[in-house]
């Protein structure tokens, strides 16, 4: 699936909207997933989550890929497969964290996979780091320290623990992008990504598969195309429009689910968390400005 925006041209003022609404759509899909995850979370094993939620996103997917079968031509094979078990690792990581911890405190926590990002570019890609993204990676850090505050519970420190685990092996995915878009497309990226997850996935989710209500599959299938989704618009927006712009936008994801986290679950997000997701946005803003400075 890709988002199309015609007689559009990147890098000009309407690609600039165009990427901005759809940065905005997938704050929203990214909000949803995270909502549907608790819904169902006190039934539904992480692992059958993974599982279905690749699936139903390469089912979506599926008509697509049909019509265009030369979208699996690769450059790559092993890369590939270490891509998708970071990603299965990742997701699962996120989903145990939504299922202990408050939705706002993880989505925070998600925001320092540029900081990550950072510090595997100058550990693998041997890119200099510059004094002004060194303090931006020490305010980041000191913005997750006050989300994982000392007046949480112990259940609720380890889901962020997780989370800030599921944010570096997301770092890790988009280190291994890097040099791999140079060659492969967006679609093919994602087609081999979606193939790859659902067997990887299957095996895992044998040992934890309990039958699923008629409710639950229909929140499963959602959260399928809601993740295919949000992960169209994210490729695309970023064709389009500059990562300094786009960046700053993804933070309005805080404020969604807190939003949805309240009048689902009855959540109240608490200072530190708006404090300490503040100071890590303020961190990823310097890093998308040093970038674009450069």
């Amino acid at each position: 699936m890709r988002i199309r925006s015609p007689d559009i041209t990147p890098n000009s003022k309407s690609a600039a909207m165009a990427g901005i609404a759809l940065m905005l759509a997938a704050s929203l899909m990214g909000a949803i997933d995270a909502v549907i995850v608790r819904l169902i979370a006190s039934d539904v094993h992480p692992f059958m989550m993974v599982l279905t939620r690749s699936l139903f996103g390469l089912l979506f997917f599926m008509p697509w890929l049909i019509s265009r079968p030369q979208v699996l031509r690769s450059h790559y094979r092993f890369r590939h497969a270490l891509r998708a078990i970071l990603k299965l690792a990742s997701l699962i990581a996120f989903f145990t964290a939504y299922t202990h911890s408050q939705l706002a405190d993880v989505t925070a926590i998600a925001f320092t996979t540029p900081i990550f990002v950072t510090i595997g570019a100058w550990m693998f890609l041997a890119e200099s780091p510059q004094l002004f993204r060194v303090m931006a990676v020490i305010t980041g850090f000191a913005g997750a320290i006050i989300v994982i505050s000392p007046g949480h519970q112990f259940e609720a420190q380890t889901g962020l623990l997780l989370a800030l685990l599921g944010a570096l092996l997301t770092a890790l995915i988009q280190l291994i992008l890097k040099p791999m878009a140079a060659r492969d497309s967006t679609e093919t990226l994602l087609a081999w990504n979606l193939i790859i997850t659902v067997p990887l996935a299957a095996i895992p989710a044998l040992f934890y598969w309990s039958a699923p209500s008629a409710t639950q599959w229909a929140l499963l299938i959602l959260q399928g195309f809601v993740g295919l989704l949000a992960m169209s618009c994210v490729t695309r927006a970023f064709s389009l429009a500059e990562a300094s712009l786009l960046v700053p936008l993804d933070f309005l994801r805080l404020p969604i689910v807190a939003a949805l986290a309240f009048y689902v679950f009855r959540e109240t997000v608490p200072l530190t968390t708006w404090l300490g997701g503040a100071v890590i946005f303020a961190a990823s803003l310097l890093m998308a400005n040093s970038v674009k400075e450069n």
